[in-house]
């Protein structure tokens, strides 16, 4: 009666991965909410705030248009919307359950379908309030065009993908030095606010400020989005493989510095949390 049943094949063993991982990431989306609806909203509100707070911005320092020919506010949220998918995935894959963690105790819980379920979780609702706010935006306030949807939309998820993989690096160190995490992980986010190029186009920077920001897959990911939105803005100086392979190296050392934590971890690490 007590006898645990383990799937026979490769194929049940897949499906009953991919069941725990769903469940999982049900479980993380309702972690600080129980009803997922007000955690939308939530989220939809926190999105609309840093639109409208850099809109005040934009007004203040006395840019009234868009650097590009377009919708002034599409082009806010089209670097908004990627820089809070970035950082929100990061944030979330740090506060996952790592090695020492009660809940690795119930098998066959991990790290890696913990590290799965923060990051899809993230993914749904970074995903489903994006499409209520432009679709609040356009059908309350003014219809927009989006020049190419489907590349647009890449680089979104390019975003959500780099935001893994940086938070997978994160999560590896966590057990380690938790301390240095928090702050390192709050640096990186701050950096990100001017370093991202939320606030201004790649084509019109001088090479000297250039450089300052080209080592920055996001600044990459925003500028190429851009121009993935609007049919008058072609990118010269960011390209999609940058990020692309930044994000692929990053999650190998990630996974191969969390595969080497998750053999050494001890329940004393809770402790110096």
């Amino acid at each position: 009666m007590f006898e645990q049943t383990r799937p026979t094949s490769k194929t049940r063993s897949a499906w009953a991965l991919l069941e725990l991982i769903y469940h999982a990431t049900v479980r993380e989306i309702r972690k600080d909410y129980s009803n997922a609806l007000i955690g939308l909203i939530l989220n939809m509100v926190q999105t609309v705030t840093l639109v409208f707070a850099f809109f005040l911005l934009f007004v203040v320092i006395g840019i009234r248009g868009s650097p590009v020919r377009g919708d002034f506010l599409l082009y806010i949220m089209s670097g908004i919307f990627i820089f809070i998918v970035h950082v929100k995935t990061v944030s979330s894959l740090i506060t996952a359950e790592g090695p020492s963690s009660q809940m690795m105790k119930h098998a066959p819980m991990n790290t890696i379908v913990a590290i799965l379920a923060a990051a899809f979780g993230q993914l749904y609702i970074q995903i489903l309030s994006v499409l209520a706010v432009l679709y609040i935006y356009h059908i309350a306030f003014t219809p927009i065009t989006i020049h190419n949807f489907a590349g647009a939309a890449g680089m979104l998820f390019l975003a959500w993908f780099t935001g893994v993989a940086v938070g997978v690096v994160f999560i590896a160190i966590k057990p380690w030095a938790p301390q240095f995490v928090t702050v390192a992980s709050a640096v990186y986010n701050r950096v990100n606010m001017i370093a991202s190029g939320k606030m201004f186009l790649a084509n019109s920077l001088p090479s000297a400020q250039l450089q300052l920001f080209d080592w920055n897959p996001l600044f990459h990911i925003i500028d190429q989005a851009r121009g993935y939105t609007f049919l008058n803005y072609n990118p010269h100086y960011t390209s999609v493989s940058y990020p692309l392979q930044v994000g692929i190296a990053l999650i190998m050392i990630g996974l191969m510095a969390e595969f080497y934590t998750r053999k050494t971890a001890s329940l004393s690490w809770d402790a110096r949390r």
